[in-house]
């Protein structure tokens, strides 16, 4: 990074003039929020998603709020999608600056591991791990060619800690974080940064907190995350700002919890009894 660069960076204002920035998944919830934010950085932001009604106002609530950004609705876990989506950016963009891999979900309430049917694991395998691997594959060799760029994954928590009730998506998580840090030593010489994030109890459309948690519960959060409060897209959408900024421009092959606290405390909650925590779900 140049002096130049540097003195930009530690003077901040818009940290991604110019950039041309992809969110997988970006019509709702976490990839909409960061779509927001990039924009209100100065990126151009393409809007990736397969819903396309949430699209449509996505971007225009984009515009609307003075920021740049074009939507395409397909679909990244189809390879014909992924290689469309690539082709439009370069062939309009002529590169692409910033990537996030937002795409995931748990698909459906697992039953036990052991009643599980394998192809429920596949379902998994393709919108947790599977269009990871597709969308970088295609858009890493213009990354190369550039000399920069930089790589956003989404994971979660339960790929950096135990996950009883989805064992199969933990393990797609935990092969989100895996790569990340392993591509990321692979093409750092080649100016290209990967990181992720890995979120928790965050208000999103697959896990709706704030219709989940009681009126009369909602008191709790206090005692339940160690930042004292739920979080919302744009606490996520902060992070991966930073990691595709300059400022994270010594950052690469990392994963950062995004979770309000909740991996470091690593099952310890805040309590009314004279030590101040438990670690049982229920007072004694």
């Amino acid at each position: 990074m140049t002096d130049e660069t540097s003195d930009r960076v530690d003077r901040p204002g818009p940290l991604l003039p110019g950039r041309v920035a992809l969110v997988t998944g970006a019509a709702g919830g976490i990839g909409a929020a960061t779509a927001r934010l990039f924009a209100e950085h100065g990126a151009h932001v393409v809007v990736v998603d397969v819903a396309a009604e949430r699209t449509t106002t996505t971007v225009a609530d984009i515009t609307a709020a003075g920021g740049d950004a074009e939507g395409i609705i397909a679909d990244v876990l189809a390879p014909e999608d992924v290689a469309r989506v690539r082709d439009q950016v370069l062939g309009d963009h002529g590169r692409l600056d910033v990537l996030v891999n937002n795409v995931g979900h748990w698909v459906r309430q697992s039953p036990a591991f052991v009643d599980e049917d394998p192809g429920f694991w596949e379902e998994l395998h393709q919108v947790n791990f599977v269009h990871v691997l597709r969308m970088t594959h295609a858009f890493l060799p213009s990354m190369i060619e550039l000399g920069r760029g930089s790589i956003i994954n989404v994971s979660s928590v339960e790929g950096l800690r135990g996950y009883p009730a989805g064992p199969v998506y933990g393990a797609y998580k935990a092969a989100v974080v895996q790569f990340t840090r392993s591509l990321a030593v692979q093409v750092g010489s080649a100016g290209v940064r990967v990181n992720g994030i890995a979120p928790d109890v965050t208000d999103s459309l697959q896990v709706p907190y704030d219709r989940m948690v009681p009126e009369d519960q909602r008191h709790l959060w206090p005692r339940w995350v160690p930042v004292g409060f739920m979080g919302v897209g744009r606490d996520q959408a902060r992070v991966a700002l930073f990691l595709a900024s300059d400022l994270s421009a010594f950052v690469t092959g990392h994963t950062l919890p995004t979770d309000g606290g909740t991996v470091a405390a690593g099952g310890w909650f805040r309590s009314k009894r004279r030590a101040g925590w438990t670690n049982r779900p229920i007072d004694p």
